[in-house]
């Protein structure tokens, strides 16, 4: 039986793939694909799928800059529904001959939009409806034939639809948790407007890797880098059930790893048949990020060094392919799409070398984002312990320390986070929060302690609400808490005179301080 599918074009928005997720979980499956398909191409899709919509994704582009990225004009003219978000709401209106010029006052962040008429994927909708906007350009003028559903107090065409055809346009996210009804307007899309039969299942995603892992590795052997986090833990969980006795886990202990992370990958594993390699690096490590104090260096030098462990272990047992735990947000970060732009380089994606000594990297996760990870672990039925780990980056301390990254430090931020950890969860808000931790920053300041004059860092504490990473909101926890970790953090850490709390929403931010 083909699948129902809505098709996203991809036109480099950050949220490109996050619309992909939103579809499939309404349980119809969406495949992202790239902005200029023709429909030839897309009739061609149709042979395994049922194309039942279009979404025309965001972007980081004016419709008048040079180069910028369009879609094959027919694809206006096909029997299929078609929404366009953001760049593409101003990217039809312009190609349709309407009127796409710098706003006035952009609008980004909280934007509250007035429903004009609730028709189509406005249909149910209050008169007002809180959004989420990100944009410079507006659409001023409908192009013939069209019609304006919404509009805010500084744009005054926010949502458009076609008179005769099922094609829509919204300037805002309905995709992003701060559009409050966002999931409604997609559902409205989905199955009001296209159709959609909810006819797909997560679990068809744990059968495709374990088949892909299998197909490419074939009769050969493969390594696995495990750091005990949920992406590479799910990863190895799936790579073992794949390859068995073909597969060796590494984990490569750098040296800017949470307190006691080692003991805890090596025994949960074993307890769960898995054997795990342990590479202690850290010397080499450190000694790579000796002066190092740019961030995108520091993730730069961390990936080509893992890699050349990972080489050098593979090399001892004659293992040609190198599986990773990546995920979609690593990918999109890292600006690894045509017309995405690069936010910071995760280690294992913008931060590997040109030159690999491996045949292929196998990466079975990197479509998903993290919550579908943690899906597909309940599936696998790995354990709580496991799934419910809060995401740790790649690099580990070495970007939570700002600035030049030396053992002191580096012993000095383990300690604080894991005051942060302790704190957290002996609360029991561990389940209820995406990300907690420390963050050690390069400001120093006046202190009192004993009486007398102190001068040390400052400490900041980042504790974060997400579902999937690409937005994020800072979590509003207890003074009390926030005063038990700044109390303990100062009287733990002779070097520590200050703790800050980091109230900054993703976006602006993002969750991670580099």
């Amino acid at each position: 039986m083909k699948l129902d599918a809505i098709l996203v074009l991809d036109f480099g928005g950050q949220y490109c793939n996050l619309i992909a997720r939103r579809i499939r979980e309404h349980k119809v499956y969406s495949e992202i694909v790239p902005c200029d398909i023709t429909p030839k191409e897309i009739e061609e899709l149709n042979k395994r799928m049922n194309v039942k919509g279009l979404i025309l994704s965001g972007g980081p582009w004016s419709v008048y800059e040079k180069d910028t990225p369009k879609f094959d004009l027919n694809i206006l003219n096909m029997e299929i529904p078609i929404l366009g978000l953001c760049y593409g709401h101003q990217l039809i209106a312009h190609i349709s001959n309407g009127k796409v010029e710098p706003g006035s006052k952009k609008e980004y962040g909280i934007a509250h939009v007035t429903i004009d008429k609730p028709v189509g994927v406005l249909k149910g909708l209050s008169l007002k409806e809180k959004v989420w906007m990100s944009h410079g350009d507006t659409v001023y003028e409908m192009p013939e034939d069209y019609e304006m559903l919404a509009f805010t107090e500084s744009c005054p065409i926010a949502a458009y639809r076609h008179k005769k055809k099922q094609i829509y346009g919204l300037q805002w996210h309905p995709e992003v948790v701060h559009t409050e009804n966002g999931m409604k307007m997609l559902s409205k899309f989905i199955f009001d407007v296209c159709m959609c039969q909810p006819n797909w299942k997560p679990e068809s995603l744990i059968d495709k890797a374990i088949q892909e892992i299998k197909v490419t590795v074939g009769n050969g052997t493969a390594i696995i880098g495990l750091s005990g986090g949920i992406d590479s833990s799910v990863a190895t969980y799936l790579a073992t059930k794949a390859l068995g006795e073909q597969l060796l886990a590494i984990y490569v202990d750098h040296g800017f790893m949470r307190f006691g992370e080692a003991e805890f990958v090596k025994s949960t594993f074993k307890a769960h048949g898995v054997d795990v390699s342990i590479i202690s690096a850290q010397e080499r490590f450190q000694k790579k990020l000796e002066g190092i104090i740019d961030p995108e260096e520091k993730r730069k030098i961390i990936g080509k060094e893992f890699i050349r462990v990972f080489e050098e272990a593979a090399k001892e047992i004659d293992a040609e392919y190198l599986i990773q735990g990546t995920i979609y947000p690593d990918r999109i970060e890292s600006g690894f799409r045509k017309h995405s732009d690069t936010i910071k380089t995760h280690h294992n994606v913008g931060g590997l070398p040109a030159n690999i000594e491996f045949k292929a990297i196998i990466e079975p996760l990197r479509d998903l984002y993290k919550d579908e990870v943690r899906e597909v672990a309940k599936i696998l039925g790995l354990p709580d312990e496991l799934v419910h780990r809060q995401p740790f980056p790649g690099p580990g301390l070495a970007v939570r320390i700002i600035g030049e990254v030396t053992k002191e430090k580096t012993e000095l931020l383990r300690k604080a986070d894991k005051i942060v950890t302790d704190e957290i969860e002996q609360k029991g808000f561990r389940d209820q929060l995406w990300q907690y931790f420390a963050v050690l920053t390069e400001t120093k300041s006046t202190g009192v302690k004993g009486d007398s004059r102190a001068y040390g860092y400052t400490i900041a504490v980042r504790i974060v609400e997400s579902k999937e990473a690409m937005t994020a909101g800072f979590a509003r926890i207890p003074y009390e808490v926030l005063e038990k970790i700044s109390t303990r953090t100062t009287n733990e850490l002779p070097q520590v005179t200050r703790v800050v709390y980091d109230i900054t929403h993703k976006p602006p931010a993002t969750i991670e301080w580099e």
